[in-house]
């Protein structure tokens, strides 16, 4: 895994790649956006990772932000209880590329690796 672009006390870590490959989606979309991680019920595992675009008019008071060098990382209050010192990475590798969640909280993770149970 790629070292941590930030230091261990934000709670939602990210790689310089994934870091990398979210501001060239970013790019891609031509607005400033931040990214949303969160969970919700469901999945192999009893919750699953969510992961999109926001408009950074959308954080809420109580949610968590965390700035990567501008890049707005948010996460609302609820989900932080089953993320705090995730660590967001990428690959692009051919077979099991792509965004991967390093989740110290997750006690199973599904095969898939997008869902997990704590």
């Amino acid at each position: 895994m790629t070292q941590a672009t930030q230091s261990q006390q934000k709670g939602i870590m990210m790689s310089e790649a994934a870091l990398a490959q979210v501001n060239s989606l970013r790019e891609k979309e031509g607005k400033d956006l931040c990214l949303r991680v969160g969970v919700r019920q469901g999945g192999c595992s009893g919750m699953s990772y969510m992961m999109d675009f926001a408009d950074p008019n959308t954080i809420r008071e109580d949610d968590e932000v965390y700035d990567y060098d501008g890049f707005k990382v948010v996460c609302d209050r609820k989900s932080i209880l089953y993320l705090y010192g995730l660590v967001l990475d990428y690959s692009n590798a051919l077979i099991g590329g792509g965004f991967q969640f390093s989740n110290p909280n997750a006690t199973q993770t599904c095969g898939c690796g997008s869902s997990f149970s704590a």
